[in-house]
């Protein structure tokens, strides 16, 4: 080449092309760290250091956090059944009325010769076992009393339920082919073991005893079909059998290695069960007095400036705690406070003079009494007769009108096919032979026959008529709200602004504001009200408890208690005390979500406002609550019913408590028994939520020209019209408009829509006023008649088993 210069090669067309390294539209971490050449920010390497750790140091770390929690569960181990804690605390509850109560005692007795029994002045059994080193304390509620029940297992570690078979064993089989129900209990069974669950189930230990009821060869089918339907309700891990001492000990075994189940409403409050009772009357005033009452403390500390409820009596303050050193001596331990003590008033002290003016003043109520007025003198006009002239009112008054003289003609003319139709029937009777008219004979024979009997007067004697009308009548209400909900007829005889003067229009029920603090009842002055419930729920939970520590066995001096309440105490009856948190004493709006119980005894739909019986935690009272939709807006419409199989929220006026509790809801009938509706939790404490109650009134078109209709039948005055004529139409095949103008004097008024509407369709208005639930608090509630009656109580088991 000239010039001595070497040419370059050139790619041809088939040089390979890789492709580059795809790291997107970021940089990737080696090119951060070549930009930075080593330099770190110095967030980022207090950073680093917290979090990047060697694997030697997340491996002791994962060491740590094990241990940590292995001693945690032996310490809630060791807090309870040891010489220096409480024992363990076991509720036998029967469920049903064949169940063995006394044998399993006896055998529980029996199953260790070294073993210390001893009975407490409440009839709380304590069993020491020293081959185990632990103490069980068992006590056995009232057997069928489902109240001693769910009080018992309030307070319980564990829950003891006796199923015996049937006595039947070929009963007993036929089960396997038909699904009737559990085995072993019968429905009264069912229904107490459904409120323990509902409640809040403490660990379960089912035993089985009397199978040798059973033949040998049925034994093993028996267990697994008892256990295959007990595993739908209660997730099992094994059936006890006790047939002798030895199984009994393994019972108590169980009892006391058995995984605690944590039910957050007892662990998160003082728990106190009463093993001696005691009452001393005071000298001044002798319808009170001091109980004085022994046991061990669990669960949380008692501070003895706080409150106790006891379950069915209601709030006291304590007056001092003693600890006990030796058996039988207590020593002082602390005296209440009196200006750190807490205080017993629930209802705040309303100021009548604070808040706005709803009352309407004398000049509106002067103006209303002029518009009826007008509207009388407007009726009185409508309804004048056209007469001859020179006619006096006295001679009007004689004249009979023309649709007066229709009316007449028409009953005339019905009493005359009446007449016809008697006669018609008797000349038809006369022609027929001689064997229908010796059947009727018979026949009268037959019913003189059974009135002389009176039969009839007993039985209408048994039945309550008025209460099957009251009970009718609430039937037909849920089905007509169910076929039409909300929709509410136009009164005639009065305006309709009138009739509906609280209720308003909404542009849109979602989205729409309405003031939560507007025209507020004088009950809602009388309640208390948290700035922001949640963070108060969470402060209190936090704050560390001073007073007796969990375990100890103390000497509590309740004051101020009604003479009467320990007078009614019953044998067998749970008498137990629950630590108060702060503020739970006070009165507020509790809002709780419910939950419809499948019962058979009650599926009817329960109207709202209706008293019923309320289980919400460790308290027990009666309310009328108000029924709404569980949604996460701002307002929730009221439900008019409760029913079947569906989920609403019960407003009502009771004490503060914080969640998380359990609630169950009883329905009291006639004849004193107590059926289980429903179930559920505390949702909140909030005064603010907003219940909005809807009411629809429809009307039907007339006439349709494309987007405009004539519509009639939604109101009946020119001036109803007038007044709700900003208010937004909507049809059922989802048409919306507005009312342009009133027709005539009678109702009618032209509509304009956004699309043409059939003339099938229906018009509705949506008027809306928010509600409020009546302040019907009772915290005195009648306990139900038991279950079933069992033959063998509480205290004769115990004395029988202390021979």
């Amino acid at each position: 080449m000239a010039g001595g210069e070497q040419a370059s090669h050139r790619p041809g067309l088939l040089k390979q092309q890789n492709k580059s390294h795809k790291n997107g539209r970021h940089r990737s971490k080696s090119e951060i760290d070549k930009n930075n050449k080593g330099r770190v920010h110095v967030k980022l390497a207090s950073k680093r250091k917290n979090q990047e750790l060697k694997r030697d140091e997340r491996r002791r770390k994962a060491n740590q956090i094990r241990s940590k929690k292995r001693e945690d569960v032996l310490a809630k181990k060791r807090a309870i059944g040891g010489n220096d804690s409480a024992p363990f605390l076991s509720a036998i509850i029967p469920l049903g009325e064949s169940a063995n109560i006394q044998k399993l005692l006896k055998q529980i007795k029996e199953c260790d010769a070294d073993a210390k029994v001893e009975m407490t002045g409440s009839n709380v059994i304590n069993i020491n076992v020293p081959r185990f080193r632990q103490n069980f304390s068992l006590i056995v509620p009232r057997p069928g009393d489902l109240y001693a029940a769910l009080d018992a297992c309030k307070v319980v570690d564990n829950v003891v339920f006796i199923i015996s078979p049937p006595s039947d064993t070929d009963s007993c089989m036929s089960h396997s082919t038909s699904n009737e129900g559990p085995l072993g209990f019968d429905s009264s069974g069912e229904e107490l073991l459904s409120a323990i669950m509902a409640q809040g189930l403490p660990s379960p230990i089912f035993v089985v005893n009397d199978i040798e009821t059973i033949s040998l060869k049925k034994r093993n089918d028996y267990k697994k079909l008892l256990m295959k339907q007990l595993d739908q309700m209660v997730p099992l891990e094994k059936l006890q059998v006790i047939e002798n001492e030895s199984d009994a000990l393994r019972l108590l075994h169980h009892i006391g290695s058995q995984k605690q189940r944590p039910i957050y409403q007892r662990n998160m409050r003082c728990h106190f069960l009463c093993e001696e009772v005691n009452f001393k009357q005071n000298s001044d005033d002798p319808t009170v007095g001091s109980l004085i009452v022994d046991g061990y403390v669990r669960y949380q500390p008692l501070n003895v400036n706080g409150l106790v409820h006891i379950p069915g009596w209601g709030d006291f303050q304590m007056e001092r705690i003693e600890v006990r050193r030796e058996p039988g001596e207590f020593i002082f331990l602390e005296e209440a406070n009196p200006a750190l003590q807490e205080s017993l008033k629930s209802e705040n002290d309303p100021d009548p003079m604070n808040g706005e003016q709803t009352w309407p003043y004398q000049e509106e109520m002067e103006g209303q009494t002029m518009e009826a007025d007008k509207i009388e003198d407007d009726e009185e006009s409508e309804k004048k007769k056209r007469v001859p002239k020179g006619t006096s009112e006295y001679q009007a008054a004689w004249i009979k009108d023309e649709g007066d003289d229709k009316n007449e003609e028409n009953d005339e003319e019905e009493e005359d096919d009446s007449d016809d139709w008697e006669d018609d029937y008797e000349e038809m009777s006369g022609d027929d032979g001689s064997e229908e008219s010796q059947e009727e004979a018979e026949e009268d024979e037959m019913e003189s026959v059974d009135n002389e009997g009176g039969d009839t007067d007993v039985y209408d004697k048994k039945v309550k008529f008025a209460d099957e009308e009251e009970e009718f009548k609430k039937i037909k209400e849920a089905r007509e709200d169910e076929l039409f909900p909300d929709e509410v007829d136009t009164p005639r005889d009065t305006l309709a602004k009138v009739r509906f003067q609280k209720y308003r229009g909404l542009k849109s029920f979602r989205t729409s504001p309405w003031d939560a603090k507007e025209n507020l009842p004088m009950d809602y002055s009388r309640t208390f009200q948290f700035q922001n419930f949640p963070r108060t729920r969470k402060r209190i939970l936090k704050e560390e408890r001073t007073g007796a520590k969990p375990g100890w066995y103390v000497r509590v001096h309740v004051k101020n208690v009604p003479s009467h309440l320990p007078a009614s105490l019953q044998s067998g009856y749970p008498l137990t005390l629950v630590g108060m948190l702060p503020h739970e004493q006070r009165m507020s709006v509790v809002n709780l979500v419910l939950k419809r119980f499948k019962n058979a005894r009650d599926q009817q739909a329960i109207p709202s406002k209706e008293r019923l019986i309320f289980h919400c935690g460790y308290r027990r009272y009666a309310a009328a609550p108000i029924f709404s939709q569980h949604t996460a807006a701002n307002k929730h419409k009221y439900e008019r019913f409760f029913r079947p199989e569906s989920v609403v929220v019960a407003t009502l006026y009771a004490p503060i408590i914080f969640p998380s509790a359990s609630v169950l809801v009883f329905r009291e009938k006639k004849d004193g028994t107590q059926v289980m509706i429903a179930t559920g939790s505390v949702l909140s404490v909030n005064p603010d939520r907003i219940t909005v109650k809807r009411a629809v009134l429809s009307g039907a078109p007339f006439k349709v020209h494309r987007k405009s209709a004539v519509l009639r039948f939604m109101f009946f005055n020119r001036e109803d019209i007038e007044w709700f004529k900003p208010v937004e139409l909507r049809t059922k095949y989802g048409r919306r408009g507005h009312i342009r103008e009133p027709l005539g004097t009678h109702g009618h008024m032209k509509c304009v829509f956004d699309g043409q509407i059939k003339s099938q369709d229906t018009v509705m208005m949506n008027l809306y006023k928010r509600v409020f639930p009546k302040w019907s608090f009772d915290p005195n509630v009648a306990s139900p008649s038991p279950l079933y009656n069992h033959e063998v109580e509480m205290e004769d088991a115990a004395n029988q088993l202390m021979v």
